[in-house]
């Protein structure tokens, strides 16, 4: 079979023009990405981070995208007003969507469309514009940054600086690739470590120049600008926490208004530190093994066996919903253990011979050898026995959390990499 073509691709969202859905103030609008795998089916992929009272928000937060070039990957990009700290957005206000295929996105590499209600009608003015770039590059940059004497754009108490790293495209203009936390009331911040990819920051071109923006946070979205600073890698990763790397931040309507005017305060770098984040399939690719564990609740919340209702009750074709997670969990897992012996357990049933209640017991019931050969043995194992226990209580899997973080523990004393999961 040939090669599949696939490549990572990182999704920037902006939009303008949202409408307003609040009172008193602006839209707090947040993107929801949703794939389409077949037909009306879409499932959420991820979504950025809310930004407060902003009708034109660019969001930090980016998509990063598997792109195959053979297929044709359909996503949707919503837009929500966030007023409350729930997860579900069926209670927030919609402020419209836009649909599309991966293959326009990556074709144009810039693209800006109208947003559109659910009935098909225009979301007002509002737009949203996507921005794709391959990513090509697994390094990133670890940051350590603080700052002194920042000027002061309160009355009332000091500034709430934040910081925002752009990136200059071939045609000239800046995007944001990172903004830190807000630091509140404090004009000597110190930021928490972060990390940026060197290809989001730089395209990884160590001399390609880098605008850091600070700002004094507003709660209206109308961020004071406390001044900015150019840059590249080159000089960043010079940084060490003995000997940082300043930089003066500037405010230039600031400095052509004062003659006097030196700068707005320091930033300063402590530590720059450029490193290789492992994907998943180096890992793998590398050795590492990982290593499955079965837990089965047996108890009787579950329900009768012999009950269609129970989840225990196995179907005239042979199934029931422990037997399909087992297999669909464990068919994908098994092709990264090199043995294929899988230690399989039960708890929350009464056994036998004594039929004492057990919260980790052996489903093939051989303590000394718990070790089930392939998945397969594992779905023999829990139906031969099923019809040998009694359902009980209560629920109690520690013990086989603990028995897994023994083995993970044993492993991690041995030279190979592994990873032990439980399900």
């Amino acid at each position: 079979m040939a090669a599949q073509c696939v490549t990572k691709v990182e999704l920037t969202i902006s939009c303008n023009n949202l409408l307003d859905k609040d009172v008193g103030s602006k839209s707090d609008p947040l993107c929801l990405l949703l794939h389409n795998t077949s037909g009306q089916q879409w499932y959420e992929v991820d979504r950025t981070e809310r930004v407060k009272n902003s009708l034109n928000p660019k969001f930090a937060k980016r998509f990063l995208i598997d792109y195959y070039f053979e297929l044709v990957q359909k996503f949707k990009f919503g837009i929500y007003d966030i007023d409350n700290k729930t997860i579900d957005l069926s209670d927030d206000d919609f402020l419209g969507e836009f649909e599309c295929t991966l293959g326009q996105i990556v074709s144009s590499k810039t693209l800006t469309r109208p947003l559109m209600f659910k009935n098909g009608k225009p979301a007002g003015k509002g737009s949203i514009t996507i921005t794709a770039e391959e990513v090509k590059d697994n390094r990133v940059v670890l940051f350590e940054i603080e700052a002194r004497k920042l000027d002061n754009k309160d009355f009332f108490g000091k500034s709430d600086p934040f910081l925002e790293f752009h990136k200059q495209t071939s045609e000239g203009n800046w995007v944001m690739v990172h903004r830190t936390e807000v630091i509140k009331n404090n004009l000597n911040p110190v930021w928490k470590p972060f990390k940026i990819p060197l290809n989001s920051l730089c395209y990884s071109d160590m001399d390609k120049t880098i605008k850091v923006e600070c700002y004094d946070y507003d709660n209206d979205g109308s961020h004071d600008l406390i001044g900015s600073f150019l840059t590249t890698m080159s000089k960043l990763k010079e940084a060490s926490r003995s000997s940082p790397a300043e930089f003066e931040c500037v405010n230039e309507k600031k400095r052509q208004k004062k003659k006097s005017y030196k700068n707005s305060g320091v930033v300063s770098v402590k530590h720059c530190e450029i490193i290789v984040e492992c994907t998943f399939l180096d890992y793998i690719m590398g050795g590492c093994q990982l290593n499955f564990t079965v837990g089965v609740d047996f108890t009787g919340s579950n329900g009768d066996p012999r009950s269609p209702d129970s989840l225990h009750f196995i179907s005239p074709n042979g199934v029931n919903e422990y037997l399909t997670a087992i297999w669909s969990v464990g068919m994908v897992i098994q092709d990264y253990d090199a043995d294929k012996m899988f230690p399989a357990f039960g708890f929350g049933a009464q056994i036998p011979p004594s039929f004492q209640v057990s919260h980790e017991f052996p489903l093939n019931f051989n303590p000394s050898n718990p070790f089930c050969t392939g998945i397969q043995g594992i779905i023999d194992a829990y139906r031969a026995c099923l019809p040998q226990i009694k359902l009980y209580g209560p629920t109690n899997f520690s013990p086989i959390i603990n028995h897994v973080a023994k083995l993970a523990g044993a492993a991690a004393q041995q030279q190979t990499a592994s990873v032990s999961t439980l399900s």
